[in-house]
């Protein structure tokens, strides 16, 4: 069994309140489960109104497999309009 994590830092295009934020950021989060079957959460710079730091994990059999999955995770966040990727860290456990 391999845990495959990522961190990944977001900044929220045009969040002005961290009502907005967490409008945007909730709304990501179910889109990566339903998506992709993976657990994620806000882990992260909470009180900022335009940052926000997120975890996903996935499980699977082999490392290659979860490293796809978390691949497609970063490259499905790349292209949303509401947030942009800072950055991103993965590692398999």
């Amino acid at each position: 069994m391999v845990v495959g994590v990522a961190t990944i830092t977001l900044y929220i295009n045009g969040s002005q309140t961290l009502k907005d934020k967490r409008r945007v950021i909730k709304s990501l989060l179910t889109r990566l489960h339903n998506r992709f079957n993976v657990a994620a959460a806000e882990v992260g710079r909470q009180d900022s109104r335009q940052e926000a730091e997120i975890g996903v994990a996935c499980i699977s059999t082999e490392g290659s497999h979860a490293d796809q999955i978390l691949a497609a995770v970063v490259d499905f966040i790349e292209a949303q309009e509401d947030v942009h990727l800072i950055e991103y860290h993965t590692e398999l456990l």
